[in-house]
């Protein structure tokens, strides 16, 4: 994953001594992620969309059955999935523990207004996060989680490896819980906010 500053190709997340709110800012409680349950969400999320390329390794590994007829090679196609498997859930899990990860799982408030969201840890310290950095917000039934975009691969890659930094990218993403809000109208204006900025036109989930 790419330092915060430079995802989505721009320098929107990044630290600043003490950005100013505007007026009429939405501001929530304290919270601190828990990396567990962001690996829990990033998990699912992937695993629900990219299961099938497990299927891939599996049938290379018994690809040769159809010439040399043996059990062992159903054995090298379960292995082979298996370790697809571990590697790509790795690069979910090591996301809590990379250095520029590690800010997204601080305890901090959130202040949103027009012009960004600020990721405030102190008076002293904080992040401001244009919205433009963000790709897009999921709303479900207790939190929004608000995704990051992504950083594009570098030109110079071979096409393939463009593929593959791009597919099997990991979500990186905030979550705001519901309970975060200091009220409901807070949490109706924020929502309105998100919609206003064209990141949310679904609706939560059952």
């Amino acid at each position: 994953m790419n330092q915060p500053n430079q995802r989505g190709g721009g320098s929107g997340y990044r630290q600043q001594q003490a950005p100013q709110s505007l007026p009429g800012t939405i501001k929530t409680k304290k919270y601190q992620f828990d990396p567990n349950t962001y690996t829990r969400i990033a998990m699912g999320e992937v695993w629900r969309k990219q299961w099938w390329y497990a299927l891939i390794p599996f049938a290379l590994g018994v690809l040769p059955a159809a010439i040399w007829h043996s059990w062992w090679w159903l054995l090298l196609g379960v292995v082979l999935a298996a370790l697809f498997v571990l590697v790509r859930s790795s690069l979910v899990t090591g996301v809590t523990q990379m250095e520029q990860s590690k800010p997204l799982f601080e305890r901090m408030n959130y202040e949103a207004d027009q012009r960004q969201l600020i990721l405030r840890q102190s008076e002293q310290r904080a992040m401001a996060l244009p919205w433009d950095q963000i790709g897009r917000v999921r709303r479900d039934p207790d939190a929004f989680l608000l995704y990051l975009k992504p950083a594009a691969p570098p030109a110079e890659l071979a096409p393939w490896r463009r593929w593959i930094a791009s597919t099997f990218d990991v979500p990186v993403f905030l979550h705001l819980p519901l309970r975060l809000f200091n009220n409901d109208n807070d949490r109706k204006l924020f929502e309105a906010l998100l919609r206003r900025k064209g990141l949310l036109a679904d609706t939560p989930k059952a």
